[in-house]
């Protein structure tokens, strides 16, 4: 029996026995003690104030001295006011404790061929920045979720999602190849990782300023500060640069390319530090370099069967107003890919690699929109667990000023 079934039974023996009356168990209030007090539930005394006739607080220490004497769940008590503060006895956390572990539903449950096959996705990095606070969470949050869906029963894959591509990628890059003068972990004594986080930052400082200058110049001109500011964020020669070299690598440039392999492999032995520090690891890593043009080609299939639409720019859209939503970019008028159509060819190669029966997402809440548009393309596109997908989202790790932000060097970093 539940501790919480037991109170109300002393309680209910108590009443009838002090003040002589039957009263129904939906009188009986028990609610969770507050923490500024001793106890680990409390009983609201004032419904049984008429049958007393006795002060609140005198009532409560009679009905406490009852339940001490009769109710062994019981050790102790103490009264504030109308509310009666009881503490737990610990053999009575132990019964029940060993009472779950009887339960034939309790416990690990096998794992056979039978068995449904569970991915389950965390980490996901970026190779323009260290892992930090907000990593530990997610990795330990996947980490934890991998071993509970086993324990149900489900074949498990701890899968990862390495972000190695793209204009944040590139932003780094060419941040070390103004500024770097030749920067290496071993030069620097640095964790990789953490190296070339602070040319992310310095490529956000140089490009603020560019855009700071850019649009006095424009106001000057006579636009408007909303106008101003978003034509030099545009414009900054830093951000041009960044587009640039990531057609080139999209284009297979062979310097870029060397570049990126650099700089990424350092980036990797530093996330590999921190990985062996938490204790947690994965059984398949997936690489957004790969998997992007798996997603170009998916978005093209779809664009031929009338799925998605061109643009007289030349970018492809999904049209999601049906589903109450807006359209969403799937392909940049220069043919480069956003997330979304990373996330595509990611799913599809897993899907090709894995039978999956499910797949989970383990992704902060300011990605929920994106978790959202996923599942109705990924269904359109024919995955049968597309629609079905699950979003484990939680709340993120901000810093008293605000959130972490890792192009401005905002971020408590992990370091071994």
């Amino acid at each position: 029996m539940k501790i919480e079934s037991r109170i109300s039974e002393a309680v209910l023996a108590a009443v009838k026995e002090l003040y002589g009356q039957d009263v129904p168990e939906l009188m009986i209030q028990l609610q969770k003690t507050k923490s500024e007090f001793e106890g680990n539930l409390t009983l609201v005394v004032f419904p049984f104030l008429k049958m007393s006739k006795k002060k609140p607080e005198d009532t409560a220490q009679e009905l406490g001295e009852y339940l001490l004497a009769h109710c062994n769940v019981i050790a102790k008590f103490n009264v504030v006011k109308g509310f009666l503060n009881l503490v737990i006895a610990p053999a009575a956390w132990i019964a029940l404790l060993n009472d779950i572990n009887a339960d034939e539903w309790f416990g690990e449950k096998p794992i056979t061929d039978a068995s449904p096959l569970v991915m389950v996705e965390y980490s996901s990095p970026n190779t323009n920045k260290p892992l930090h606070l907000g990593h530990v969470r997610n990795n330990l949050l996947g980490w934890s979720l991998a071993k509970i869906m086993e324990a149900n029963g489900n074949k498990v894959v701890k899968t990862n999602i390495v972000n190695d591509r793209g204009i944040h990628i590139c932003k780094s890059m060419l941040a070390w190849k103004k500024w770097g003068n030749g920067a290496t972990p071993e030069s620097t004594g640095k964790k990789g990782d953490h190296l070339i986080g602070d040319y992310y930052v310095a490529f956000d400082q140089h490009y603020r300023a560019e855009c700071k200058a850019l649009a006095e110049q424009f106001r000057a001109e006579g636009l408007s500060e909303d106008e101003a500011e978003k034509r030099a964020k545009d414009e900054a020669p830093l951000i041009k640069e960044a587009h640039e070299m990531l057609v080139k690598w999209e284009q297979g440039d062979k310097e870029v390319r060397a570049l990126w392999k650099m700089m990424n492999d350092w980036v990797y032995e530093g996330f590999d530090e921190t990985y062996k520090m938490m204790g947690v690891g994965f059984d398949k890593i997936y690489y957004e370099s790969d998997t992007y043009l798996e997603g170009k080609a998916k978005v093209e299939e779809g664009l031929k069967k009338g799925l998605f639409f061109r643009k007289p720019d030349g970018s492809v859209w999904a049209d999601l107003s049906d589903e109450g939503l807006d359209q969403k970019l799937l392909l940049r008028a220069d043919g480069t890919s956003v997330y979304m159509t990373q996330d595509i060819g990611t799913a599809d190669m897993r899907f090709k690699d894995y039978s999956i029966d499910q797949m989970i997402y383990v992704v902060g809440n300011e990605q929920n929109y994106h978790f959202q548009v996923l599942s109705i393309l990924l269904d359109r596109l024919g995955f049968k667990w597309g629609k079905e997908l699950v979003h484990f989202s939680y709340g993120m790790v901000e810093l008293p000023n605000g959130k972490m932000k890792s192009r401005e060097g905002t971020v408590w970093m992990l370091t071994n």
